[in-house]
């Protein structure tokens, strides 16, 4: 991996948000680079457990291994239900998630999730099954299409995906952003035209939609009464979705209209009103610009049942 220096994004406020005590069992559903990890064991923690499904992310934090008050699990974070009930855990009084890539990963050009530097077209992030490659030389110009719009906002979706399946095979960065560059031309502003492409790839390859909401709902599974969640995300689609999640389970689904009858849950809210979404200062931003698209949201789990161990909440 990169041997750049990870800053671990709004650090004082997610420790603020865990409110981490003396005694306490933490999870970092997304270790990295171990910076929220480290910084929590400081707090007075009786144990932290730390998940990544990138096994590269254990090699850096190997010093860890053998610490008494440190277990590392080779899981992603959707596993966090299984992973601990495997030491023997049950219920946890925090657990933070970092969504999306990491700055190692970026930073490291043979895992191919960058545009900046050419390496092999892959992008996954437990360097196993399907690869970035894999998708783009075998898909249909529909499912292409279909992954670039939804999951990177992309307008001009189709125009790349018609000229992805007219030029394939792919097997380098370099060859797939340059094609990007050539069909959208100059693009905005400081902004290069592959991004957007690019991303969404790597989400789709990774499942990290549907990796965030099993990972949620095993959050609100683990956590004890007055435990608490901190979720910092850096996409629109995964803050939608945290802030979806957080603010249904705390019983502030939207009302009805006249057009359309009340949702009314049955179910008694698993989190408390969750707080107000924090972005990084400007201070924040300077010192590392890869914070500036952050943000944290932030519960308090209830003493409520989970929804999700009986199915997701119903509604009458």
């Amino acid at each position: 991996m990169s041997a750049a220096p990870h800053i671990p994004v709004l650090l004082a406020e997610v420790l603020t948000a865990l409110a981490l005590q003396p005694g306490d069992i933490y999870v970092d559903g997304t270790l990295g680079a171990g910076g929220y990890l480290r910084a929590a064991r400081q707090q007075g923690i009786s144990h932290a457990y730390g998940f990544d499904r990138d096994p590269d992310a254990h090699a850096l934090n190997a010093d860890l291994a053998g610490a008494p008050d440190v277990t590392l699990v080779h899981r992603p974070f959707s596993e966090l239900v299984e992973g601990l009930a495997d030491h023997g855990v049950t219920a946890v009084d925090a657990i933070v998630f970092d969504i999306g890539v990491s700055s190692m990963q970026i930073d490291t050009a043979e895992r191919g999730f960058s545009f900046q530097t050419d390496g092999p077209l892959d992008m996954r992030m437990s360097q196993e099954g399907m690869s970035a490659a894999d998708f783009v030389n075998s898909a249909s110009e529909e499912e292409i299409a279909d992954v670039l719009y939804h999951l990177g906002d992309e307008r001009a979706s189709r125009r790349i995906a018609r000229a992805i399946v007219a030029d394939r095979p792919f097997t380098r960065t370099s060859e797939l952003a340059g094609l990007i560059r050539r069909v959208l031309g100059r693009g905005e502003p400081g902004k290069d035209p592959a991004t957007r492409s690019f991303q969404a790839l790597r989400i789709h390859v990774n499942d990290e939609l549907g990796q965030l909401d099993a990972g949620l709902e095993a959050a609100e599974r683990l956590l004890r009464p007055g435990g608490r969640l901190a979720v910092v995300s850096f996409h629109s689609a995964e803050d939608r979705r945290v802030k979806n999640f957080l603010r249904d389970r705390s019983g502030g689904a939207p009302a009805g209209s006249r057009h359309q009858p009340m949702a009314v849950s049955t179910r008694a809210a698993s989190f408390e009103k969750p707080a107000k979404a924090v972005r990084p200062s400007a201070a924040e931003i300077a010192r590392n610009p890869r914070a500036r698209s952050a943000t944290l949201r932030s519960a308090v789990r209830t003493s409520a049942p989970a929804w999700n161990q009986t199915g997701m909440g119903e509604r009458v």
